[in-house]
């Protein structure tokens, strides 16, 4: 998204580019920590527990799956500005309620939610600033996604590290969607 809508225009540089420089750069910057939590929790587990949980994630989708992307570098190309900033706020609200399991302990793990809650803001600005607000964001019950399944039940040991594996692997494929 970033390198289709920065390329477009060598013209003085708009609110709107400004705006948008923002966006890339926050989208950037979580996509970072989703790596870097990932990367964490992966590097925190055993060999074996590693393993098992590729295997199952492989067979599991993520919540957000159901939401249509560009499937690669071509089809994104050929998407225009306003649909691919569509699903970019679409991927980023589906993580406002489960961001909050993210964001347990301290240090950047408490900033995202709010990074997420900015980022959609900008997002919808940028969607404003290039064309009156589309139908699909008037009704906000297609914009709720439900939560992660049964996530936020309690769970036995095992069945907590598989969700929280799931979460943050969700977390890390749908920020560089949106990146």
């Amino acid at each position: 998204l970033s390198v289709r809508c920065l390329g477009v225009s060598s013209h003085p540089i708009t609110d709107s580019q400004r705006l948008f420089s923002i966006a890339v750069s926050r989208v950037q910057h979580l996509h970072l920590l989703a790596q870097r939590f990932f990367s964490e929790f992966e590097s925190s587990l055993q060999t074996e527990e590693q393993r098992q949980l590729n295997k199952i994630f492989l067979q599991d989708f993520c919540n957000s799956d159901y939401i249509i992307s560009p499937i690669d570098k071509h089809e994104t190309q050929r998407s225009s500005v306003l649909k691919l900033l569509s699903i970019s706020y679409r991927l980023v609200e589906s993580w406002e309620f489960p961001s909050r399991s993210l964001s347990g302990g301290s240090g950047p793990r408490t900033q995202i939610s709010p990074k997420l809650t900015e980022l959609k803001t900008g997002i919808m600005l940028l969607i404003k600033a290039n064309q009156d607000v589309p139908e699909i964001f008037t009704d906000t019950s297609t914009l709720q996604l439900a939560p992660y399944g049964n996530y936020y039940q309690s769970l036995e040991a095992d069945e907590s590290l598989r969700r929280t594996y799931e979460l943050l692997a969700c977390f890390k494929k749908d920020m560089h969607k949106v990146e």
